[in-house]
């Protein structure tokens, strides 16, 4: 079930999410920077967004599926140094 016609890309559905990611101060002031940086760098993430809140950074990434999107947001993104935790918005229509 497609709930999204936008999210349809040349006949495969694709996943997209908005990541929200605390980054911890720690002893380097830049980790936020630092940890965009990175991020940015990451195929699948369209664009990351420094933000002011409850989270430091917003990540849009878009996965041809599940699991994809998944191994992006907790083997990729969760990995980088600085990264306490992350919260996924799954865009659903």
């Amino acid at each position: 079930m497609l709930l999204n016609p936008m999210l349809k890309k040349g006949g495969i559905q694709m996943m997209e999410s908005f990541v929200l990611i605390k980054v911890g101060t720690g002893e380097q002031l830049n980790f936020a920077k630092t940890a965009k940086e990175e991020i940015a760098r990451i195929k699948g993430v369209v664009k990351v967004y420094g933000v002011f809140g409850r989270y430091d950074l917003i990540a849009h990434v878009k996965a041809h599926d599940l699991d994809t999107l998944s191994r992006i947001i907790m083997d990729k993104i969760r990995s980088i140094a600085g990264v306490l935790n992350t919260e996924s918005l799954i865009i659903g229509y």
